[in-house]
């Protein structure tokens, strides 16, 4: 019987994605469950195993057909060992989780494993805006800044494992204290929580007519969606805030290309959903900062495949496993 599907695990906090789909890549079968993080996250692993088998059966799917599983999952990654720990929003604390042993055994399929922001990388890079190119840059800015680096069509990891960890870039030196340690890092710029922390702090010393400052000043929630939504009104206090939101991650952006010469950086997450509205005055600042071949040959490209990038993503971990 011919191997010729692939599982993709996409964990999350809330929520598990699953995908089975054929080895170029197309998606037939999708589904999902909650995420129970109660006892420390001990239940997580087991779900994922019944949840796997359960949908086998249903779909009348044998096991000989299937090439592997691979899992995109918060926290830090053994590769080596299949091992995850430090997933705080998973309650997977220090203690490493025996992941790729457990699903092996439960399901008696080969699991490849990795961080989420790398499998929504892959992801981007195989099916979405990367269009299978082989060099390719991800960013995925949401409540912090995460990423991934694709070399020859696969992932690099580095010596450490740390490699694509884009969003602890420093891009403004002795800037926001970031929770990594250090200050100024771009996830203090360019995630929802950094938009919303430079709008408070150009609003203390804007005097003029603005929605967003009388937001903040009247104690309202602010968000990062208001801000771009704002700017969108043409609010002046707003357009200051992507301005400068624009900046940082077209520095980053060009220290990047400059760096690693990919045929395109794809930007991601929910600060992303602004659309060419931001993407627009990224491109501007990158062309600023970008050295002159890279300028012409990288292409800055918003995220095409939303919630699905991490199930892809998994799904070609798992391809890549196999030929491995």
């Amino acid at each position: 019987m011919q191997k010729d599907k692939l599982i993709g695990v996409d964990l999350g906090g809330t929520t598990i994605k699953f995908a089975i789909m054929t080895e170029a890549g197309e998606i037939q079968q999708k589904w999902s469950i909650r995420t129970n993080v109660l006892d420390d996250g001990a239940h997580i692993v087991p779900d994922i195993i019944r949840s796997i088998n359960h949908h086998l059966d249903l779909y009348n799917l044998p096991k000989e057909r299937i090439i592997g599983i691979g899992m995109g999952t918060p926290g830090t990654v053994d590769f080596e060992k299949g091992t995850v720990r430090a997933a705080y929003n998973l309650n997977w604390k220090e203690t490493p989780v025996e992941v790729k042993s457990q699903i092996e055994a439960g399901t008696g399929l080969p699991l490849a494993i990795d961080n989420d922001a790398n499998s929504a990388a892959l992801g981007e890079q195989w099916r979405g805006a990367g269009e299978n190119a082989q060099e390719v840059v991800f960013m995925t800015l949401g409540t912090g800044v995460g990423g991934g680096v694709i070399h020859e069509g696969h992932l690099m990891h580095g010596a450490t494992g740390t490699a694509g960890e884009v969003g602890h870039m420093v891009v403004k030196p002795h800037g926001y204290q970031c929770t990594c340690g250090n200050e100024g890092c771009l996830e203090q710029y360019a995630s929802a929580t950094g938009v919303v922390h430079i709008a408070q702090d150009l609003s203390e010393e804007y005097v003029g007519n603005s929605k967003l400052k009388a937001l903040i000043d009247d104690g309202e929630e602010v968000t990062s969606k208001i801000v771009f939504d704002l700017a969108k009104e043409d609010d002046y206090l707003a357009n200051k805030v992507v301005d400068e939101v624009a900046f940082y991650l077209g520095y980053a952006a060009g220290i990047l290309a400059n760096t690693l010469n990919p045929s395109a950086i794809v930007i991601g997450g929910g600060v992303s959903a602004a659309g060419p509205f931001l993407l627009n005055r990224v491109q501007a600042n990158f062309e600023q900062f970008a050295f002159a071949p890279v300028r012409k040959t990288t292409a800055i490209k918003l995220a095409v495949l939303g919630n699905d990038a991490g199930a892809y993503g998994a799904g070609l971990l798992a391809k890549q496993n196999q030929a491995s």
